[in-house]
């Protein structure tokens, strides 16, 4: 049995604005175990992004409680979260996020030149299968290859928990499908946390845990004792 690593407890998060006060979370409670490869699903405008930038330390709850391992993510400050996200976190975007004028070796160099333990980047590059592609740079690289080296440059980071807001929103189909592929096995590979925030519901029977988002809320939680191979899954 895994130790649990995440835990939700009544987490919200209220924005104010011009017209009001817009409730993104309404009380989210769940918990999240080491190693796993959770998918969070919901509709669009579900908070499932919101929830993401707590776990990343990119914002901070209104209320309640997140913890990662015995630290109380939602008490840190700005120092302690600035060095959570450079060293426990690694983020993959939808839209690659990568230095244009750098190489794909140098974008992630770049991310670990200040972390303490991080991982060789041509190790990790040649992992993701873009070795010889080292010295290309970003506009010389299919959308597929640009993934890689994101999802190379989060990992390379040797983080505790690998975050992924909608990675293959701008993928085609089979591209998509090869960029999941590339996570699970590095999930079991390098025995990270991955969470992966879409709104498509196919992907769900891949993961360990899914975590259901509606409205602010999680609606349920489910755990797949046999996960599907991201080969057998269509959409």
């Amino acid at each position: 049995m895994r130790p649990r690593f995440i835990r939700f407890e009544d987490v919200t998060k209220d924005y104010v604005t011009s017209s009001g006060v817009i409730h993104a979370l309404r009380g989210l409670t769940f918990d999240i175990d080491e190693g796993e490869f959770v998918v969070i699903a919901g509709p669009s405008g579900a908070g499932k992004t919101t929830l993401l930038n707590m776990l990343g330390g990119m914002d901070s709850p209104t209320g309640g409680t997140v913890m990662m391992g015995d630290a109380v993510v939602s008490a840190f400050d700005e120092r302690r979260l600035t060095l959570f996200r450079r060293s426990d976190v690694g983020f993959v975007f939808q839209f690659y996020s990568l230095m244009p004028n750098l190489t794909a070796l140098e974008n992630i160099e770049l991310a670990v030149e200040i972390c303490h333990d991080a991982i060789p980047p041509r190790d990790v590059l040649a992992s993701v299968g873009l070795a010889e592609r080292a010295g290309s740079y970003p506009s010389e690289l299919s959308g597929g290859e640009q993934q890689r080296v994101a999802i190379a440059r989060a990992v390379a980071k040797n983080p505790k928990i690998v975050l992924c807001d909608e990675p293959t929103g701008a993928l085609d189909y089979e591209t998509g499908k090869s960029i999941l592929r590339l996570l699970r096995d590095l999930c079991r590979d390098h025995e990270k946390t991955v969470v992966v925030v879409t709104h498509n519901s196919a992907i769900k029977e891949m993961a360990d845990r899914v975590i259901f988002v509606k409205n602010g809320v999680c609606t349920g939680v489910h755990l797949n004792e046999h996960p599907t191979p991201i080969e057998e899954i269509e959409w």
